[in-house]
């Protein structure tokens, strides 16, 4: 059985500013992922270290801050089965022009520093980068969508 799971995506500044949000959310509903989160917010400069800690000391990190404070992001959390492996997959690769034709990366993004999203590569980071972005209060989790009446129905 597959298993199901929470996952941290964001729209970044560019796809804010360029109006891709609706159909980011488009293309994770049709999939069949459950939003369970959603907000639009300025990236403090606290939030921008603790998201990208991993990378400080390495040349890009001060990019990063920058780019991911230029604009307001619209922070996401989605609930379903293997959620962070569909998410990443649904996203592409990080370089847009080696992601794969019909993912969000290629079919939007213009260069990797500017590649539209960001989501969890694994269980832990997303749990971390949800606690920066939501109180636990702010996330709708028990209503079940459509995919999860299908699967109880299967049941």
């Amino acid at each position: 059985m597959p298993e199901e799971q929470r996952t941290f995506i964001a729209v970044k500044p560019d796809g804010v500013k360029r109006g891709l949000v609706g159909e980011i959310i488009k293309r994770f509903e049709n999939k069949g992922f459950k939003l369970i989160g959603l907000k639009m917010l300025d990236v403090t400069q606290e939030m921008a270290e603790k998201h990208y800690g991993e990378h400080k000391g390495k040349p890009f990190y001060e990019r990063l801050l920058r780019y991911i404070q230029s604009g307001p992001i619209v922070a996401m959390v989605w609930k379903g089965y293997n959620v962070i492996a569909g998410a990443r997959h649904l996203m592409g690769k990080t370089d847009p022009m080696v992601a794969e034709v019909g993912t969000i990366r290629a079919d939007y993004a213009l260069i990797m520093e500017y590649n539209v999203v960001h989501g969890s590569d694994s269980p832990e980071s997303a749990e971390r980068e949800i606690s920066i972005y939501f109180k636990p209060e702010e996330l709708c989790d028990e209503y079940n969508n459509m995919a999860e009446s299908v699967i109880e129905d299967l049941g």
